[in-house]
């Protein structure tokens, strides 16, 4: 394994998130005229077909000027490129910061998982404010790595996780902190995810490439395999040199809410039972358990008891994974991605819906008449993120959170890999396997590095 040395740290998480919670007090919406609306960010998208094209859309619309675009296929990027044909158009990243790094402010990055960490490193190293969708990187060591460059930057930053700037996940947070359900100590989260082939066994065979595609850049830091369809443009999801599985691609925004609300850091130790691992794809399903210790809570100050949390995700035969009947008491899986169960009652909670449910009745109408609104409330996750970059408040799911959230989603991978329980040291960022440990990171392809060149 790559030994991990990153860069110094700036504050602890614990620091920052006692101020951002001091802060959020102050206020409960963020107008998009107090840091100067006016002023455009020059912003320049990487990936930007696909859910791409929806960040560039998006941030335009919240305040920033498209200057660059970046794309390594420019036919399936070719919408993006026709609306904004003042923009400079590249397909290394690389090249465009080379180019144009003097006159870009901030960038996003909507590549598939492989590419999230060179790209957005680079950019932090030049200073640029950065936008990462989900998961923030491919590997945990790449998320620490992040976490700490960010600091040492002191660029903005937000993770693409967009409900965590909602109504719902930021009410539900003030809720569950106000004390409704009391102490909590066990949390069930789950998709029914993959909608996309898992648990390939080998790869398909060489296929010619495309003509507008340059599939060397594609592959990127990845190990070298030969083109197929079965890879892209959706696919990727499905295997490990590319993807993260369904648990990459949901996790961050499902296990986000009872993350962030029950102030949770590292898990001690991580276990995964699934359908069956191979060398190239995830699992067709998995369940998987991560256990936390008891803490102070960094936002609230108060003492909170050891968490265990369970993910599920895929289908198992034709039933959809995810709790047991005596936790669901009666209510559908498809209603709901999140059981938070605590000493008072259980929350059943839903990501995109403001309609919440508890058990015991009468629990949620209780505090929620009483329980005031102290996280601040804004326009779209955009809009935060934007007026981070003009020197606002940070954004809630800045990489000081989601570098965190994303290692601990990611640790469930290398537990699904490896096929062992392990222990889980935060501090020294090692398991007590090595088998699992193997897992934590991988060797870059010749020519690619979150480092830039001297």
């Amino acid at each position: 394994m790559t030994q991990f040395n990153p860069p110094r740290r700036a504050i602890t998480r614990r620091q920052f998130a006692k101020a951002t919670a001091a802060s959020a007090l102050a206020f409960n919406y963020i107008p998009s005229s107090v840091f100067g609306a006016n002023d455009r960010i020059n912003y320049a998208g990487i990936g930007v077909g696909g859910k791409g094209a929806g960040e560039v859309k998006d941030l335009d619309a919240a305040g920033a000027t498209v200057v660059a675009l970046c794309d390594v296929d420019h036919k399936r990027a070719g919408g993006t490129l026709r609306k904004y044909p003042s923009a400079k158009v590249f397909k290394d990243f690389r090249v465009m910061f080379d180019k144009m790094g003097k006159d870009i402010d901030m960038v996003s990055v909507s590549t598939p998982d492989h590419m999230h960490a060179p790209a957005t490193a680079w950019a932090m190293h030049l200073g640029k404010h950065c936008y990462t969708q989900k998961p923030m990187t491919h590997t945990v060591y790449e998320a620490r790595y992040l976490t700490e460059l960010a600091r040492k930057t002191k660029v903005a930053t937000q993770m693409g996780n967009q409900a965590h700037a909602g109504e719902p996940i930021r009410r539900a947070v003030e809720l569950i902190q106000a004390g409704m359900l009391g102490e909590i100590t066990q949390i069930h989260a789950w998709t029914n995810r993959p909608i996309w082939a898992q648990g390939m066994t080998s790869r398909p065979p060489k296929q010619d490439v495309p003509e507008t595609l340059d599939w060397d850049l594609w592959l990127g830091p990845a190990p070298y395999c030969d083109y197929n369809k079965a890879y892209l443009p959706f696919s990727w999801r499905g295997w490990w040199d590319f993807g993260t599985g369904a648990l990459g691609d949901m996790a961050c925004h499902i296990m986000d809410m009872p993350f962030w609300a029950c102030e949770l850091e590292s898990p001690t130790s991580v276990e995964a039972v699934q359908s069956g691992n191979t060398p190239v794809s995830p699992p067709k399903w998995s369940t998987i358990t991560y256990q936390f210790p008891a803490r102070t809570g960094a936002m609230t100050g108060k003492k909170l008891p050891a968490v265990e949390y369970i993910w599920y995700d895929g289908r198992k035969g034709t039933k959809q994974n995810g709790p047991d009947a005596d936790i669901m008491e009666g209510e559908q899986h498809r209603k709901w991605d999140n059981v938070i169960v605590g000493t008072k009652g259980k929350l059943f909670f839903a990501r995109k819906s403001n309609t919440m449910l508890t058990k015991p009745n009468g629990l949620l109408e209780q505090f929620n008449e009483k329980t005031p609104k102290t996280i601040q409330r804004v326009r779209s996750e955009d809009f935060e993120f934007i007026e981070a970059c003009r020197g606002g408040k940070p954004a809630l799911s800045n990489f000081d959170y989601a570098g965190p959230l994303t290692e601990t989603v990611l640790l469930g991978n290398v537990a699904i890999r490896a096929g062992v329980k392990f222990e889980w040291d935060a501090k020294k960022m090692k398991t007590s396997d090595p088998k699992a440990d193997f897992f934590l990171h991988r060797k870059y392809r010749k020519g690619w590095s979150m480092e830039m060149p001297v």
